[in-house]
């Protein structure tokens, strides 16, 4: 029996059929973000109906803006400081222009160090004349704001009013917000590579960050509000919470805790601990530790502890997202075709926010891809059964969801080893309260489909989904097939997937992946995969063509 892996002899027949989806990289935007310790580029893939968003990549260039700046009157980013600017941005473009990210869907900002800088025009021309680069650069208040927008996209505190901190190299941004608005934002001219640049001696540094938060008002304004949550966010507050969790500061760690049990937040003593350790430990261990990050952690820590000191701080919670992701929100914002619904904002933000903190990098970037396939396959059939009405059951948005959701948590049991990741995934799902705004048949749903995303395909759907309608159940065979072969293409490593085509003609389904661009279809033509992997790959075809009773080709297009 034919599994639909032919080889085709063009690209001109079936890849211009009616239900071909748009260029897939229409969805990527970027967002850079120029502090005073490091510039951060953030790639998102976008749906730009609805403002949601996924990290697919993060790169970070340590170009140290601040650190040798001159401050005898005021502060001047030096040559070499420019020279390391324009060497990261110039990676920057590159990378962009690679995933073809157009103009239009970037934005450069730039903070604290570029912001008091003296020759910030000089600065902004050169990276103009340099590179044809426009940079924002934003006002405290700006950034602050920013800021508060990218916390909300992870954690759902929204109707809470809700005090942020912000450290940076150069400045702290503080925030309290409610509703998606900002009631309160300063920025305070303390940051950890500025105030290591500052003090040696760590009491003359407690000294001087007391008297700024004493001269800011600050302390009287947070007294205004009734604060709800206490939250942090970038880098250092990221890297003082991980010291907590795997007890830099303790004599015997003693067992940590899994990471799926991680509460990613911190109290007043486990600060005060981690500074005092920080200390004592020496120059070896925190570069050991925190790498990069060691010559700064320890102003950022003593800036810390004096900010929950101030303000009467017991506990923070700690946001994966900031600034970068701020910047990206606020421009999906600006081309939202509806308004947020917060109910499933709640749902959405619970899923991404485990898989941002149970996955890696790699595994991130992995998972957002099968979810942007398998989202087109979903849509692709869509269409297809909304013209012919060839199944028993039509799709609705809310099994969208559901799928969307199980593509980006069918890695996440990997932080526990490769075998039976699935099944550690779907433990995880289930048992670990971790999914917000979801019903207890709507979470067994969607770790029913990351259990089954692999290894043997379910014989029986009536064991499986007991309890559930005969909807579901219909349902549940077309959703797993769709995730199972998005998943097997993307172990194929002989493929770079940047971009890919799910369509549909007479002569059935196709999905072409990595397709080529700027070639003309003559000059390109279909081949089947092969390989390692093509036996799983036939039984998942075979698998789709007996689910959707239409032939399937999975394809890659080679220049002639």
């Amino acid at each position: 029996m034919s599994t639909g892996l032919t080889l085709s002899e063009s690209s001109s027949s079936a890849a211009a059929a009616a239900f071909t989806n748009k260029d897939n990289a229409d969805d990527l935007y970027a967002a850079v973000d120029m502090g005073t310790n490091s510039f951060k580029l953030l790639i998102v893939r976008a749906d730009p109906s609805t403002g949601r968003f996924l990290p697919i990549d993060r790169h970070k260039e340590p170009v140290l803006l601040g650190l040798d700046a001159t401050t005898t009157a005021a502060t001047v980013i030096s040559p070499s400081s420019v020279d390391r600017a324009i060497a990261a941005l110039s990676k920057f473009q590159q990378i962009m222009h690679c995933l073809h990210i157009p103009s239009s869907h970037s934005r450069f900002v730039a903070t604290s160090a570029v912001r008091e800088a003296s020759n910030q025009s000089e600065f902004l021309f050169k990276l103009h004349q340099n590179l044809n680069l426009h940079v924002d650069v934003l006002s405290g208040q700006e950034e602050a704001g920013l800021i508060y927008f990218g916390v909300l996209q992870f954690i759902p505190v929204v109707n809470d009013t809700v005090l942020t901190i912000d450290i940076g190299g150069g400045s702290t941004e503080i925030i309290i917000g409610k509703n998606g608005k900002t009631l309160h934002a300063i920025s305070l001219k303390l940051g950890h590579v500025t105030l290591t640049q500052q003090f040696i001696e760590i009491t003359k540094m407690r000294e001087h960050i007391r008297s700024v938060i004493d001269h800011s008002g600050l302390v009287d304004k947070v007294k205004e509000y009734k604060i709800d949550k206490v939250l942090g966010s970038s880098g250092t507050i990221k890297a003082i919470e991980e010291a907590v969790y795997k007890g830099y500061a303790k004599k015997n760690a003693g067992e940590i805790k899994e990471i799926d049990k991680r509460d990613w937040r911190f109290n007043k003593e486990e600060l005060i601990e981690l500074v005092e350790g920080l200390g004592v430990k020496g120059k070896k261990r925190r570069e050991g530790f925190f790498n990069k990050r060691a010559e700064f952690i320890l102003a950022g820590a003593v800036l810390l502890e004096e900010i929950f000191e101030g303000l009467g701080i017991e506990e923070m919670e700690v946001s994966e997202f900031a600034l970068g992701e701020g910047v990206v929100a606020e421009m999906l914002r600006k081309v939202c075709k509806r308004s947020s619904d917060w109910e499933v904002d709640v749902r959405w933000g619970s899923v991404v926010r485990l898989v941002t903190r149970l996955n890696t990098k790699k595994r991130m970037k992995a998972s957002v891809m099968c979810a942007a396939i398998t989202k087109d396959i979903f849509e692709g059939i869509k269409k297809w059964n909304e013209v012919d009405n060839q199944l028993v059951v039509c799709f609705e948005d809310k099994d969208l969801e559901y799928l969307e959701a199980a593509c980006l948590l069918h890695n996440i049991g990997l932080y526990a080893g490769k075998k039976g990741y699935h099944k550690q995934s779907y433990q995880v799902i289930i048992n670990g309260n971790h999914l917000q705004g979801y019903s207890d048949k709507e979470v067994k749903l969607i770790g029913l489909l990351v259990k089954h995303h692999r290894k043997k395909i379910p014989k029986s759907d009536v064991d499986l989904l007991e309890g559930f309608e005969e909807e579901v159940k219909l349902k549940f065979r077309m959703l797993c097939a769709i995730l199972r072969l998005s998943a097997i293409v993307l172990q194929f490593q002989s493929v770079g997937i940047q971009t890919f085509k799910f369509s549909c003609s007479d002569e059935g389904f196709r999905l072409v992946l990595g397709e080529a661009r700027n070639q003309p279809q003559s000059s390109c033509t279909l081949h089947p995969l092969a390989g390692d992997l093509k036996e799983e790959i036939d039984k998942e075809v075979e698998n789709f063509r007996m689910v959707f009773a239409k032939q399937l080709s999975v394809m890659i297009p080679c220049s002639t």
